[in-house]
């Protein structure tokens, strides 16, 4: 028996990283899953995998910037299946550093900002709009929205990604102050650095960098997209029924040192290791 047997799950950006582990994560455990993406290579490709473990999953074409998606996901899903139970609000193109969202305020267009807030916040209450009337009926759900380490602590011209990340972690916990009575519980994850498919091939070029960002842990690594996967699959079990509107860090310890202290320690690994940032 898994814990999500009979669920009805949604993962957004649930092709590839932290999506992707976490559908397959439910699938696993049980659950339908519905894996709305963009990609639809690969989204098609996971759902192959799941259905050859044994799992249940389809795909649906989702770019999380556009109502009619979000609606039509949610629709998907019940259409699908009968009912949904939980919403895992994961999307947003971090790889893209290209992305006119990346920036200071004064270097950030008008244009940019609109597009990098209306995925990191706007789809959120929209898949909230549309999927907490279909969770009501089931008799209560989830949603786990993921928010980040840079919801907290400020990273130089991130100011849509920070602004962002920030404004989910109040919006989850404002979801759950008005859903709880539906039966519905919201909360947040917030990661550390996860080397996912992309990040992973970057790193591949540049092994020394890796081990120099992995000082940075006190657990001596960074993330894989099962750590998260795994904490989503908890705060959506029977076994969190008493944990809403918090947003739960996974990170390896980053966000609890004290950053003098690492700076200090960071630079003697550096020496210690003749290692220079490129």
């Amino acid at each position: 028996m898994g814990r999500f047997d009979g669920q009805v799950a949604i993962v957004t950006g649930g092709a590839l990283g932290i999506g992707g582990a976490t559908a397959r994560r439910f699938a696993a455990e049980g659950a339908s899953v519905l894996i709305a993406d963009f990609n639809d290579d690969a989204a098609e490709a996971n759902v192959e995998g799941i259905e050859s473990a044994g799992g249940v999953a389809r795909a649906v074409h989702t770019d999380i910037s556009k109502h009619d998606d979000i609606r039509g996901m949610v629709e998907a899903a019940v259409g699908e299946w009968g009912r949904l139970d939980i919403l895992v609000q994961n999307a947003f193109p971090t790889d893209n550093r290209d992305a006119p969202w990346w920036g200071s305020a004064v270097s950030v267009p008008e244009d940019g900002w609109d597009l990098g807030m209306s995925m990191l916040t706007k789809a959120l209450y929209l898949g909230a709009k549309y999927g907490v009337p279909e969770m009501e009926k089931a008799g209560g759900g989830s949603i786990v929205n993921l928010a980040s380490v840079h919801g907290m602590l400020m990273a130089p011209n991130s100011l849509v990604y920070e602004a962002g990340k920030s404004a989910v972690i109040g919006m989850t916990r404002q979801m759950a102050i008005d859903f709880g009575p539906l039966g519905i519980r919201v909360n947040a994850i917030c990661p550390g650095h996860i080397v996912t498919e992309g990040l992973g091939r970057m790193w591949k070029d540049n092994p020394a960098g890796l081990k120099f960002f992995e000082q940075q842990y006190p657990i001596g690594r960074t993330g894989k997209p099962e750590d998260i996967a795994a904490a989503i699959a908890f705060l959506s079990s029977d076994e969190a029924s008493f944990i809403t509107g918090h947003p739960l860090v996974v990170d390896g310890g980053l966000t609890i040192q004290l950053q003098e202290d690492l700076g200090v320690a960071l630079a003697k690994y550096a020496r210690d290791n003749e290692f220079l940032m490129p």
